[in-house]
């Protein structure tokens, strides 16, 4: 059980100072020590695709994309030291290479000494999450001069198509790995997939079950109910063959019959319960068009697709950890001489990100985002859209390590790897976003002078630029206060501002429309300050500046979370619990991918101020010669990035990338309302605490009817909402918080 209640994730803050918060299981606080694998019987492993060994490889790509091709290392059967980048998966590997070791025969074989696989199921383009499995996996097979390879799962024709297969290409190139010639399709082994099949009915270990799908659910029974054999599990050989065959043959319709494997319907493991094999399907598919009419599933495939490409490693994330003892009993049972051996490290869960395929399709079928590459979107290529660099999110992952904890990251953490990334190459320029016009009366009208503006402030290399001053300027509106506090160093009304690269003005007259806002402001200015800072007095305050004359306007498109931020907590506890083996299964998993469409509720989610769009920014009359994926640093606005799909005559769209760190007032002020806030929520937490001291703990489950429907005499709950009997783990916790207002009641 973990340590912690998965349900008290989105109360206790996510998570301080930028570090992740863990959620960690006792029994996964040490590293699992590598098991033997399990016996197989001696019959030769299929003949694999033949082709050059090419390693993994990273590059340190920059600007919009790159990739590097695959090149081996020098060959060893350890990874020195100051590379475990990869934690606990190194270990194994060590083990696993070491005398006596489960593949020390591999030690040696050049561009080969361990084998690994990224698996995508091509129904939906990449996400955050899956850049961690591709950097794992192509980094731990480079870390040991092996190679890693790009397998498409495409058992799933009614979800599956090309144009996934191409972006996910796409967005492994774009994080700088290159599968070589090692690129395959699950579909290429469906003749080898139903041989096996085949095998295991001839081995009176896989039957046709002819139930109802409502039976056969009922008939599985639960985590606290055993379940029970089906009616046709007793079927012959013959009569199995001869049914599966006719499956094969397009004779039956979809659900009609279903192979599934013969484990044990009393087993603890859900998974064991006679796992479906291969299901009727009449969809034409991706690549084998009409060919087949039975697919196989998931569960039977992946085992099988990692022995026949000899597969030394296969890393998944913690949600199959369950999975993992149906894998082996697969490899075991069918003609497998070296079977390959599965691992479980956590996954990666952001702040603020999304990483349901399904929920990322509903947005997208909705219009709610402009496309799978939106720069709002959880997705690589919306990442790659909105100006983050691979390198930047190789250095993320990397940072966070690879562990078998549950752990929820701040978004702040990849925010700062971002900036970290960024900072030290991008040229600096002036952009007002949100313009206030300034005119500079005792400035000649008529006269236009240059200044110098350096490109970096700590980078002389990269130069320096020429910007046009005139008398009619452009500044941030923010940058204005008529009532302002003594702490504000801006311009206000009689007090002065440097402007950035210029001279000193003052602040005489405030010009309003007919509705009280301020539209424009008088000023004069100091002819002597252009260079160097006044000695008579202080001027604090640095502001950045448009010349009117020379301005270019384009259009900002300023981002925020996609989500409402009790709807990002209520995701983020949901995947938590999911990872660790509770509630429903974890999003992006197969399992998850296939339930029940997204309803519209999950629209009302969606944070409306996700996208604001600055129509009337004022820029650097050099940036309209800017192209896509060029990026920038607006001085005091953030970081920023030409969009891909900025019209080719102009005007420019800027997405951006991220914020710059506050600082200066605009932080205090933020400090002084997280304060206030957590004031707020301290009074909150206080009257709660008096509320539940009336609270019968008897009483305190049964008014949640959306999540239970039968309660046992003290009030405990034993059944879901919709009348399943609730695990016992679960059962137990609810009794654990029972027994805890049992002691603070007061009747």
């Amino acid at each position: 059980m973990a340590s912690l209640k998965l349900g008290d994730l989105a109360r206790i803050g996510i998570p301080i100072g930028g570090k992740p918060a863990n959620l960690v299981l006792p029994e996964e606080l040490e590293p699992p020590t590598p098991a033997a694998p399990p016996p197989a019987p001696k019959v030769p492993a299929p003949k694999e695709k033949k082709g050059a060994a090419a390693s993994a490889a990273v590059s340190s790509p920059s600007g919009a994309g790159g990739s590097s091709g695959g090149g081996g290392g020098a060959s060893s059967s350890k990874a020195p030291a100051e590379k475990k980048k990869f934690g606990f998966l190194q270990e194994i590997v060590d083990a696993d290479l070491a005398k006596g070791g489960r593949t020390a025969d591999r030690v040696g074989k050049k561009g080969d000494v361990i084998r690994t696989r990224f698996p995508p199921e091509p129904n939906g383009y990449l996400h955050i999450g899956h850049a961690k499995s591709i950097i794992v996996n192509f980094g731990l097979a480079k870390a040991y001069d092996g190679r890693c390879h790009l397998r498409f799962d495409d058992t799933n024709p009614t979800t599956e198509e090309t144009e996934y297969v191409d972006s996910i290409k796409e967005d492994v190139r774009w994080l700088g790995f290159d599968w070589g010639e090692h690129l395959y399709f699950a579909s290429d082994y469906f003749d080898q997939l139903y041989e096996w099949a085949e095998y295991l009915i001839k081995e009176g270990k896989a039957y046709v079950d002819s139930q109802p799908p409502e039976e056969m659910k009922k008939n599985r029974g639960s985590v606290s109910v055993p379940g029970v054999d089906s009616r046709f599990r007793t079927r012959s050989i013959e009569e199995n063959l001869k049914l599966f065959r006719e499956m094969r043959d397009g004779k039956y319709k979809e659900g009609e019959h279903i192979l599934r494997m013969k484990g044990d319907m009393k087993s603890s493991n859900m998974n064991m319960r006679d796992m479906p094999i291969y299901r009727i399907m009449h969809k034409s598919h991706h690549r084998t068009g009409d060919k087949w009419c039975i697919y196989p599933l998931y569960d039977f495939a992946h085992g099988q697709e990692d022995s026949i490409e000899g597969i030394t490693h296969s890393i998944c994330t913690l949600e199959f950890d369950a999975h993992r003892e149906l894998y082996d009993w697969f490899v075991a049972n069918l003609p497998i001489e070296k079977p390959p051996k599965q691992f479980e490290m956590s996954r990666l869960n952001v702040t603020t990100f999304l990483t349901s395929k399904r929920k990322l399709l509903k947005l997208v079928k909705s219009k709610v985002v402009d496309g799978w590459d939106d720069p709002r979107m959880s997705t690589l290529c919306g990442m790659r859209r909105r100006g983050v660099t691979p390198q930047a999110l190789q250095n993320f992952i990397l940072k966070l390590g690879v562990t078998k904890q549950i752990a929820v990251t701040d978004v702040a953490v990849l925010e700062d790897c971002i900036r970290e990334d960024l900072d030290p190459v991008v040229p600096r320029r002036m952009v007002v976003i949100n313009p206030l016009k300034v005119t500079i009366e005792d400035y000649d009208a008529g006269k236009t002078e240059e200044v110098d503006a350096a490109n970096h402030p700590s980078n002389p290399d990269m130069g320096s630029r020429k910007i046009k001053f005139s008398n009619v300027i452009y500044i941030e509106q923010e940058d204005f206060r008529e009532d302002a506090p003594d702490s504000f160093f801006r311009l206000k009304p009689g007090g002065e501002v440097k402007l950035r690269y210029s001279y000193i003005i003052k602040c005489k007259e405030v010009v309003k429309d007919s509705a009280g806002k301020v539209i424009e402001l008088k000023c004069t200015h100091d002819p002597s300050s252009r260079d160097s800072m006044p000695t008579d007095r202080k001027v604090k305050g640095v502001i950045h500046w448009v010349s009117e004359k020379y301005a270019y306007t384009a259009t900002v498109r300023l981002y925020d979370a996609l989500l409402k931020p009790e709807a990002d907590a209520a995701n983020l506890a949901a995947v938590a619990a999911a990872e660790a083996g509770e509630g429903g299964p974890a999003e992006g998993t197969p399992e998850e991918e296939e339930e029940t469409e997204v309803t519209d509720d999950f629209l009302k989610q969606v944070n409306p101020q996700s996208l604001v769009e600055m129509k009337n920014a004022k820029f650097e009359e050099s940036l309209g010669a800017s192209k896509p994926f060029d990026r920038f640093q607006f001085e005091r606005n953030g970081l920023f990035v030409v969009d891909k799909y900025s019209p080719a005559g102009g005007p420019l769209i800027f997405n951006r990338i991220i914020g710059l760190r506050e600082s200066g007032l605009k932080k205090e002020e933020n400090v002084a309302s997280a304060a206030r806030s957590r004031k707020d929520e301290q009074a909150k937490q206080a009257a709660e605490k008096e509320a539940k001291k009336k609270l019968n703990p008897k009483d305190m489950f049964r008014s949640q009817t959306d999540l239970y429907s039968k309660f046992d005499d003290d009030g405990v709950p034993t059944h879901s909402a919709d009348g399943e009997p609730l695990p016992k783990s679960r059962v137990k916790k609810l009794k654990q918080e029972w027994d805890k207002q049992k002691k603070i009641y007061e009747p």
